[in-house]
């Protein structure tokens, strides 16, 4: 199943953590199984309530907070509401409007990422004339959230391997992903139906509206460039300065999904390991495709026969391939899969698990510090869900694993996630193209992991406005982690409203 499209700068001082202690990211695929039609303008006229509301800001530490309330289900204006978390830096200087920020996910706190990405990492500038806006889309964290199992439930499922080779390893996954989502619609309710990406792309229309923006202003990382490209489909009129970063192509079908993510991460592992055996310390011995075959062989010994790590966890196939995921997201955290890959070479598997604690939000006390992966769960399946004939999703795997040999087995069989999902589909858009948007800036990283370069390529050309600025070199994302070249370009589309010229490479 694919991996969360995390960014890196959201996961770098959790890193550092792990640093000190120890040494120192299935979207869901689209197949547009079911289609949701642009917002008609009586349907926005529908919401007068909401757009007419004003935000109670109140201080929280250095920022401000408020509470917006939308309606569950935008066919039923006048029905239950959801309160969505925004957290707001305000301008220090000549005050341009509001910018909003998604970091990705679909999963991860916007109100979590203001301070640890948006007020550190933007351009001084951006900073100084906007109001920089967080906000939690529904499901997540600190607003209306999904709510599905207890600590130890989160453990069975983020540490689960199945032999899906067999018929019964197939129905294994799907019963346990049933009794999993039973538990979310026991926990969550009638919300549960709708935390899908159009539904929050239309919550952001009535925050832009109530912060008072004519046009929406956003950086959107990793899955925060679906929901920022699905707002521009809905809403080309009122798109302003739009960035998706580390973006994703909604129109992709869930089998180009799959396979682009596995080979984005095949890339991304080859690329470490050439790095790595070209120091003195690393484990992996031979050349690049030795070194690729014994982290396969560990992959495959911790599935069978997981590893011990720490008290009595121990380290399965799917938190190995976890815990050497996450350092891909950031050539710089690098050094920590080299220590982890030394340990597990050497039996030991703790520091993986460190990682892939990490990767899931988990806690040292076996409580999960955030609701994401549940909400990543549970959107993915409110957005579409992939086949559940086990001949298709074997064929599908076998297709993956010829793109990515060493963790293409982590990405196949996402069908059994959502096939018994207890909720309906909501379903994606039939148009992406956002026809009459102001320029969209699409950026792409050349080795991406997670959300490969090829898709930065696709949505660019999906997008009729669509300019696309590429970062060459490693990691998860640029904006703020990665050259200032990268950082003026952004920068001055922002402020100035500069676009680079397309095609544009740093």
């Amino acid at each position: 199943m694919p991996a969360r499209r995390r960014t890196a700068l959201a996961r770098a001082a959790a890193l550092t953590a792990v640093a000190a202690l120890a040494l120192a990211a299935c979207s869901a695929p689209r197949q547009q199984t079911a289609v949701t039609q642009a917002p008609t303008a009586a349907d926005v006229q529908g919401l007068d309530g909401a757009y007419a509301q004003q935000l109670d800001w109140q201080p929280c530490g250095d920022l401000e907070c408020a509470t917006l309330v939308v309606p569950m289900d935008y066919d039923e204006p006048d029905g239950d509401t959801v309160e969505i978390a925004v957290s707001r830096h305000a301008a220090t200087g000549d005050r341009l409007g509001s910018l909003l920020i998604n970091p990705g996910g679909p999963g991860a706190s916007g109100i979590d990422a203001l301070s640890s990405i948006a007020v550190p990492s933007f351009g001084a500038e951006v900073v100084e004339r906007y109001d920089l806006v967080g906000f939690d889309p529904r499901g997540v964290g600190a607003s209306s959230a999904v709510a599905c199992v207890d600590g130890p439930g989160m453990d069975t499922v983020t540490s689960s391997d199945f032999d899906f080779a067999t018929d019964e390893g197939i129905a294994a996954a799907e019963a346990m992903w049933a009794d999993f989502g039973a538990q979310c619609l026991a926990n969550t309710g009638p919300l549960l139906e709708h935390v899908d990406t159009v539904s929050a792309a239309r919550d952001m229309d009535v925050l832009r509206a109530v912060l008072g923006d004519e046009q929406l202003t956003y950086v959107g990382y990793s899955y925060g460039t679906q929901l920022g490209a699905t707002y521009a489909a809905l809403f080309p009129e009122q798109v302003g300065r739009l960035v998706l970063d580390g973006a994703l192509d909604p129109t992709l079908s869930s089998q180009e999904l799959s396979a682009g993510q596995a080979g984005g991460f095949e890339n991304a592992l080859r690329a470490y390991v050439a790095d790595c055996q070209a120091g003195s310390a690393c484990p992996l011995d031979g050349d690049v495709e030795d070194g690729l075959a014994q982290v396969k062989t560990l992959l495959d010994r911790a599935r069978t026969s997981p590893l011990p790590a720490s008290g009595d966890r121990r380290l399965t196939g799917q938190l190995a391939f976890s815990g050497i995921a996450l350092p891909l997201y950031n050539e710089q955290s690098w050094p920590a899969l080299t220590q982890g890959l030394s340990a597990a070479l050497d039996g030991n598997g703790a520091v993986l698990l460190q990682l892939a604690d990490i990767y899931n939000d988990r806690n040292a006390d076996g409580t999960y510090a955030t609701n994401s992966m549940e909400a990543f769960w549970s959107i993915g399946c409110a957005d579409d869900r992939g086949t559940t004939d086990p001949a298709e999703m074997r064929a599908q795997a076998a297709e993956i694993e010829q793109v990515a040999p060493t963790v293409g087995s982590y990405f196949g069989f996402g069908g059994v996630l959502c096939a018994n999902w207890p909720v309906p589909e909501a379903g994606g858009l039939d148009d992406y193209s956002a026809a009459g948007a102001d320029p969209i800036l699409v950026i792409g990283t050349t080795n991406d992991p997670a959300t490969p370069y090829q898709w930065a390529e696709s949505l660019a050309q999906t997008l009729d406005s669509g300019t696309l600025l590429t970062y060459e070199g490693e990691g998860h994302t640029a904006y703020g982690r990665s050259n200032a070249c990268i950082g003026d370009a952004v920068d001055a589309y922002l402020i100035d409203g500069t676009v680079p010229a397309d095609g544009t490479r740093c």
